[in-house]
């Protein structure tokens, strides 16, 4: 059995593992991670519990530290960032007459990584943007291409129910659809609206 920690950073997103290390850790702390992307902040959804090692991916990351007032300051100014950084990439991707759509933007929390979400119908040549949103952001950049799953997710909105979507709400992982269930719910049998 392993210790661990839930961390998410998103609302609904993913719950990752962290090992908590001599930290005591409860529920809604703040945590400062290091991630595949970086160092990261992120809230505490599981508290300390202990788990069978095959339910982990090992070797796990310890929690580098509890976060505290200037770490959510940091984030405050980091989403700060990303509206400006927004507006500068939807400028960029008219000038280069683009057949995309700007999503979202998030800068990493040590600020290494800009990363710009975006949709688009097919695959994208978008090696002059990067240079161009290199030379004014002067760090690394990262263009990712999500579906339209995903940009639901971070939009939000309100589905056919009346309610807040799911995806962006509680959902932490999307289940593919199938065309069962599309007969199920009496929906069109388009694959591509699937």
């Amino acid at each position: 059995m392993v210790e661990v920690v839930g961390v998410r950073f998103k609302q609904a997103g993913k719950i990752y593992y962290f090992d908590p290390d001599t930290y005591q850790i409860t529920d809604d702390d703040y945590v400062i991670v290091e991630t595949v992307r970086g160092i990261e902040f992120g809230k505490v959804v599981i508290s300390s519990k202990q788990v069978d090692e095959e339910d982990i991916v090992l070797p796990l990351k310890k929690v580098i530290r509890i976060a505290d007032e200037k770490d959510k300051l940091v984030v405050t100014e980091n989403k700060q960032n990303a509206k400006e950084a927004f507006n500068v990439c939807a400028d960029k991707i008219i000038q280069h007459k683009l057949d995309m759509k700007l999503v979202d933007v998030e800068y990493t929390f040590d600020r290494n990584k800009v990363i710009f979400y975006f949709t688009a119908d097919g695959r994208v040549d978008f090696r002059n943007l990067v240079k161009d949103l290199a030379s004014v952001f002067k760090t690394r950049i990262e263009l990712r291409q999500i579906g339209v799953r995903d940009e639901a997710k971070m939009l939000g909105g309100i589905g056919p129910c009346g309610r807040m979507l799911c995806c962006s709400t509680f959902l932490g992982d999307f289940e593919p659809v199938s065309i069962k269930m599309a007969k199920d719910q009496n929906l069109s049998l388009n694959p591509a609206k699937i």
